[in-house]
Formats: structure tokens, sequence, C-alpha cells
């Protein structure tokens, strides 16, 4: 079966090679030619239109933005092969995938929802988490698919805004397990435990899980090479805040988080693991944040 895709960052990347090894031919198309280079036996696709005549298309671009200009511009959807089913992978906000399921119903097009838990290193060995909602059918067809990029896929429901929302709140839960990570190996700093001692207990007791092991080595370590980049991290916080004013809720522990990272990216740390929060934490305490 043909797949198109439209996107190849560094998750695309990781996926990528998975579904040519599972023997899907693979037709790929991004902004940019330089991220197209060493995916194996590719097709290099002129548009993302072209992308869309495949029966099945997966999308991972950037943001919101990047989707508003790249699949939502004039011609696009509606140039779509018919019956083709589109699985969107990124992490965006649920007042764009509401759009985009108004938009596919609208030309015939399937769309499912499938946001996922997981770094790339994780992506290349075909170990994500994938949160999947949509027609129970078009998930149905795709199900191979995802078994090939993931180790599990959730079903969340038949609307594609219910897998968006669960991603949006699972990534504002990991930024405050990378909060939490900080203050607490701070505090045991000050009274003479070193954070290396702290991070290794709780995270294979009280809190045993891959965040906050992941996260804390980073901490201890005091190297944010990125899995995930604090840039994004950002993007996503800001996703779950205007989520939650949408529905008239206050997030407080979202807005504390958010203040750090916003501080640690006119650091310059951008582009840094978004645990790399952990090294401004302190600092903005002590000035009352």
């Amino acid at each position: 079966m043909d797949i198109g895709f439209v996107g190849v960052g560094s998750m695309a990347q990781a996926m990528i090679p998975l579904l040519l090894r599972a023997g899907y031919r693979v037709g790929v198309w991004n902004r940019s030619a330089g991220s197209l280079s060493g995916l194996g036996d590719v097709g290099v696709l002129p548009s993302a239109s072209a992308a869309l005549q495949a029966p099945v298309v997966i999308s991972m671009l950037a943001d919101d933005q990047a989707v508003k200009e790249v699949l939502l511009a004039p011609g696009v959807l509606q140039g779509a092969a018919k019956g083709c089913i589109h699985i969107v992978m990124s992490t965006l906000s649920p007042a764009l995938i509401e759009q985009l399921a108004s938009q596919h119903e609208a030309f015939g097009l399937g769309l499912v929802a499938a946001p996922v838990f997981g770094i790339p290193a994780v992506a290349a060995r075909g170990e994500l988490n994938i949160l999947a909602a949509g027609d129970p059918a078009a998930i149905e067809r795709v199900q191979p698919v995802l078994d090939v990029l993931g180790k599990h896929t959730w079903r969340l429901g038949d609307r594609p805004v219910q897998a968006c929302i669960a991603k949006v709140a699972g990534n504002m839960m990991i930024s405050q397990a990378i909060e939490a990570l900080a203050e607490a190996s701070h505090l045991t700093e000050r009274h003479g435990l070193s954070a290396q001692a702290f991070i290794e207990v709780v995270t294979q007791t009280l809190f045993a899980c891959p965040s906050y092991q992941r996260y804390g080595l980073n901490i201890v370590n005091g190297r944010y090479e990125p899995g995930f980049k604090l840039s994004l991290g950002l993007k996503d916080v800001d996703l779950a805040l205007a989520a939650g004013q949408a529905q008239g809720l206050s997030l407080p522990a979202a807005s504390a988080v958010r203040r750090r990272m916003a501080a640690a990216l006119e650091r310059g740390l951008g582009s840094q693991d978004w645990s790399v929060l952990a090294t401004v934490a302190d600092d903005l305490s002590e000035r009352g944040a």
C-alpha cells in the first residue's frame, strides 16, 4: 500500500524507515528538502497535495500555523483522493482539529487524530503509545499502519478532538513532572542531600515511570540534548492553557510552569530538551515567581 507523508521532522525521520521495512511504499513531502536525506527508498513528492493522492496519508507538521499553511491552503484537501484517510499525528489545538474534522467530512475524507507519547528514539524502535480517535471504521482500516509505528494504540473515541485533548493534557502533565523534579531536587540540595541520590530514590519508588526517570536523569547529569525541544513544549503548554480558557477552566500549575519555560526560552534554551527548564526554576523561585 502507498502512504503519503507530510512533514518530515525528527519524529517522522524515525518513523518512516519502520514503514519502509514493513513493506509500505512511502511518498514524502516537506517544506525544506534537507530533512529528506537519509530516509531510504522513499518517493520525494512535489507537494502536499501529491501526498494526499495516497489511500493513507500521515501528517507530522510542527504546529497549528504549519497545518493552516500546508493542509488548509486552497485546493489541498479538496483535491485529495476519494476515500483517503488522513492520520494527523501532530500535537494541535482542539479548535484546529475540529476545523479539520469539519473540512474532511465536507470533502468525503477520513480523519484520524493519532498523536503520540514518545521521543524520536522511542519512535525509531516502534514503541510509541498512539492516542487514536475518529471514525471507528477509519481507525480499523489504518490500524496495521499504527501497529508498525507503536506498541499500543489507545482508542479514545469517535471524535478526533478526543485524542487531541488527551495529548495536550498529557504533555501538560509531563511539563509539571519536570517542574516537580526541579523544585524537589533544589530543595534536597539546599538541605545537603544530592539531587542524584534523591532522584534515584523517587524515580525507582514513588515515581517509577519513564517521564520521571528520563527527565530526572537529564537534571542529575545536567545534559539537555533534545528529545523534545523546549520551544515545542512551551507551544503545547500554551495549547493546554488555551483549551482550558475555552472551557472556563483555570490551570494554575500549567501557568506556573509556563513562566519557567518562557524564562528558559528567553535565555536562548529553546532548542534544548524541555527539561532544561530545571536550570531556571531555582532562580525564579528566589524572585517569587
